[in-house]
């Protein structure tokens, strides 16, 4: 794979989308009402579909409406989110942000620490595998604890911790309709 010249955000943007697009196709039939942070699974799901469907948009990018399916909504989303970040000049636009302009790029990161945390609710709720790639949670780390702390002998559990995630495994619906 060859990296791009952003310090390999897109990378670790396009990582984070595959992980949770893998963890949404997981789910059952039976679990899309199913507790999960925030809300339910369903929930969970359209959330990130919105905030992909919006990065695209922010960026020119093609526009996705909602068809109601939320394993679909996320699979359009995400793969218009990520056309519009690998177009050239993409992360240096500026787009808006809680009240203010940013770049794109850092639209992204915080898209990626987003999605990082969603893959482990979503694994979590649907009791799919939760553990999350080491250079995700490195990258969420560090654009969320503080600077001056040690790193931790389980960076993952430092990053959850952080973000108010509970240690405690949640009984997930069982899985016995998939879809």
């Amino acid at each position: 794979m060859t990296r791009s010249t952003d310090g390999g955000l897109r990378e670790l943007y396009d990582e984070a989308v595959a992980s949770f697009g893998r963890r949404v196709a997981g789910v059952a039939a039976n679990q899309w009402a199913a507790p999960a942070h925030g809300g339910t699974v369903r929930e969970l799901v359209a959330g990130l579909a919105g905030a992909q469907a919006r990065a695209a948009a922010l960026l020119g990018g093609a526009a996705v409406a909602p068809s109601g399916d939320p394993a679909a909504d996320w699979a359009a989303a995400a793969a218009a989110a990520r056309s519009a970040l690998a177009a050239p000049g993409a992360l240096a636009r500026e787009v808006p942000m809680d009240g203010a302009a940013v770049t794109a790029a850092e639209y992204a990161a915080r898209l990626t620490v987003c999605l990082t945390v969603a893959i482990w609710d979503l694994a979590h709720a649907t009791g799919q595998d939760d553990h999350l790639a080491p250079e995700l949670v490195g990258f969420a780390l560090r654009r969320v604890a503080p600077e001056d702390q040690p790193v931790p002998a389980d960076p993952q559990r430092r990053l959850l911790d952080l973000l108010g995630r509970p240690a405690i495994r949640r009984a997930a619906v069982d899985p016995e309709v998939t879809g």
